[in-house]
């Protein structure tokens, strides 16, 4: 399962056409590099952007090229980008906070059975084409993302919680923005009872 933050609008990407890779933590060096988390499960593909868009949450995302991208192992690794036009520490502390962003188009095609969770999120969940609800969100049990992810699932009254499993999601269709599931027997009233 790749990860995938939010997606938004600006005037250099159609709504919804930008996917984070990475968020700007700190400066690293002298010479306006910074280091940032990274939010990819494709981190090697960070060193070869040659530009991406920097966004702050509010205002449009500009595009900047960068000049450099490797990746640290230190604190559990870390990209180490440094941006055109930052070429200070004073440069590099005002890209803190900033998301690393690219456009949704340039996103790392996925093996099958595997899905970005910004497709999975506004699929409609149905089982024998009765619908049960929307995907909200999801969710990643135990310490890694080795477990199956749960879909949190609104049905409009309540949200319940579906594992991401080819046995219980036998169909998905991320152009259609659909899902059907085969649910095992109590697996409704489990998550109604908690």
């Amino acid at each position: 399962m790749a990860q995938n933050a939010g997606d938004q609008k600006d005037g250099n990407f159609p709504d919804a056409a930008r996917v984070t890779v990475a968020r700007v933590l700190r400066p690293h060096g002298r010479r306006g590099e910074v280091a940032a988390e990274i939010l990819t499960d494709f981190p090697a593909r960070l060193t070869k952007l040659q530009a991406a868009a920097l966004w702050d949450g509010k205002t449009e995302p500009r595009q900047t090229a960068i000049r450099s991208c490797w990746i640290s192992q230190s604190r559990g690794g870390q990209a180490i980008f440094h941006f055109a036009g930052s070429d200070s520490i004073s440069d590099a502390k005002k890209l803190v906070g900033l998301e690393v962003q690219i456009p949704l188009a340039e996103r790392m095609p996925l093996p099958d059975g595997s899905y970005y969770i910004s497709d999975l999120v506004g699929c409609e969940v149905a089982e024998r084409g009765k619908p049960l609800g929307r995907v909200r969100g999801v969710e990643f049990t135990g310490e890694s993302l080795q477990g199956a992810p749960l879909l949190m699932i609104g049905t409009g009254r309540e949200e319940i919680q579906i594992p991401l499993a080819e046995e219980i999601c036998v169909q998905v269709d991320i152009a259609g923005k659909k899902i059907e599931v085969a649910l095992p027997e109590g697996l409704l009233e489990l998550n109604r009872d908690s």
